[in-house]
């Protein structure tokens, strides 16, 4: 698909029962496309609240281009990212959650971070100026844990792996075979562009006010096939390279 001229930053917003927060996110969205030519791909997975349909009636309303994907199942943020890359129209595009967690005022920040020569641009939670609210101290150590764990055995220098907010060039994820899994698309595109120019972005993580976590056993045991499968991808692109 050719992307537009017009449209700077595509922003990709997987939902699954964010009915309550998605008004209040357009409306901060729709402020910050006064001064960044943005368009917003909302892909709903079938919320059982209704979610999709009133992303329908509320993009009838908004000055900007917003579109809504539905997928017939819940099937992941990350898919949800790679199935809106491919109706964007934005060379940039961003990932950003629903639940009003991510401050979609860090969105011209980051888009420009990536048309200053970033492949990727990370709002990061780890850096000087990041940090997170609202967390429990047993929730702060599982994502310490998670965060180390993966900057371990993937040998990441990025900060912030596993942020669920970033930037990146369309291009980067067109035409790859991506495994999609989890809610982990960053950790993913991390490593496989490792010669990727990365950049990052403090931001405060504001835990969400309404509605409830997405976190799952089945979202930590896809965490875990995710990244052990990215090392065997990693090992096997090394040796490729040895041959």
């Amino acid at each position: 698909m050719e992307r537009g001229p017009l449209i700077r930053l595509s922003v990709i917003v997987p939902t699954y029962n964010e009915r309550e927060s998605l008004p209040a996110l357009l409306t901060r969205l729709e402020a910050v496309a006064q001064t960044l030519a943005l368009e917003v791909v909302i892909v709903d997975d079938a919320s059982p609240d209704g979610t999709g349909p009133l992303g329908e009636e509320l993009a009838q309303a908004m000055s900007m281009r917003v579109a809504v994907l539905h997928r017939p199942a819940r099937s992941g943020l990350a898919s949800a990212a790679i199935d809106g890359a491919a109706v964007a129209h934005g060379r940039v595009l961003s990932v950003m959650d629903a639940d009003l967690s991510h401050p979609p005022e860090l969105l011209p920040a980051l888009a420009a971070a990536v048309d200053a020569g970033a492949d990727i641009a990370v709002a990061s939670r780890y850096i000087p100026g990041g940090g997170i609210e609202d967390w429990s101290r047993p929730r702060r150590l599982l994502s310490f844990a998670a965060t180390s764990l993966a900057r371990t055995v993937l040998r990441l220098p990025v900060r912030d792996p596993l942020s669920g907010y970033f930037a990146v060039r369309t291009a980067l994820l067109m035409g790859h075979a991506y495994f999609g899994l989890g809610y982990k698309l960053l950790l993913e595109l991390l490593v496989r562009h490792p010669a990727g120019t990365v950049v990052e972005i403090p931001y405060r993580f504001v835990d969400r006010r309404r509605g409830s976590s997405k976190l799952t056993i089945g979202e930590v045991g896809a965490f875990v096939v995710l990244l052990f499968g990215l090392r065997r991808y990693q090992r096997s692109a090394r040796a490729a390279v040895l041959r």
